[in-house]
């Protein structure tokens, strides 16, 4: 099957995208929904630039919408309809590992759309995740995360490790209760790694996120 990848920047959706190709699906295009000025992702903060480079290092067009939250769901409807006629797809690919309400959703929207939602992730053990995806070669660094787990952890790569240090303080592995978000560096799917712009770190209430200059 053609399809589009709900593509956020970080190891999620890149893991799940690469599940969705060895398995013998075709990527056609990656789509970020992005703030209302269209400069940032609306999931983990990532300039355009970024989310370019990696849609570049993949050989594919990457589609980002500027949305608001409360106009969110009908923008995804309307450009996964424009995505399908445009490249054939039969099916969009989707990151979530165990959070219903996201399943929920994705399949409404995908459903209003006429594609099957694909979830290659789901309900897989969070720890065997994180192992898989680095022993197949996905690297990926922080560049969000809670106050719970500070600054420091900002710009770093998501090790075995660190992935034992963060269960140990009482974070998910996989950061899939919002404690933390990834992007990824470097993948089988690109041809070559991106390059990172420089940058700061800095809290924002309850949240620290990487500051791209």
């Amino acid at each position: 099957m053609n399809f589009v990848t709900s593509w956020s920047g970080g190891k999620d959706s890149c893991y799940a995208m690469m599940n969705a190709v060895q398995a013998g699906n075709t990527p056609k295009v990656v789509l970020n929904m992005m703030n209302e000025s269209g400069k940032v992702s609306r999931s983990h903060g990532l300039p355009l630039s970024i989310l370019e480079q990696q849609a570049q290092k993949m050989s594919l067009p990457l589609c980002g919408i500027p949305a608001t939250w409360g106009d969110y769901e009908s923008k995804f409807i309307h450009v996964l309809k424009d995505l399908k006629s445009k490249y054939d797809l039969q099916a969009a690919v989707f990151g979530d590992i165990d959070l219903q309400a996201h399943k929920d959703w994705e399949e409404k929207v995908c459903a209003a759309a006429s594609l099957q939602a694909i979830l290659p992730l789901w309900q897989q053990n969070r720890m065997q995740l994180v192992r898989d995806m680095i022993a197949n070669g996905i690297v990926t660094m922080i560049v969000s995360c809670n106050t719970h787990m500070g600054e420091n952890y900002l710009g770093k790569i998501l090790t075995l490790d660190l992935a034992q240090e963060l269960i140990g303080i009482g974070v998910d592995p996989c950061g899939e209760n919002g404690e933390f978000h990834t992007l990824v560096l470097n993948c089988p799917l690109f041809e070559s790694p991106i390059n990172l712009p420089e940058y700061t770190t800095v809290t924002y209430d309850s949240y620290c996120f990487v500051v791209w200059q």
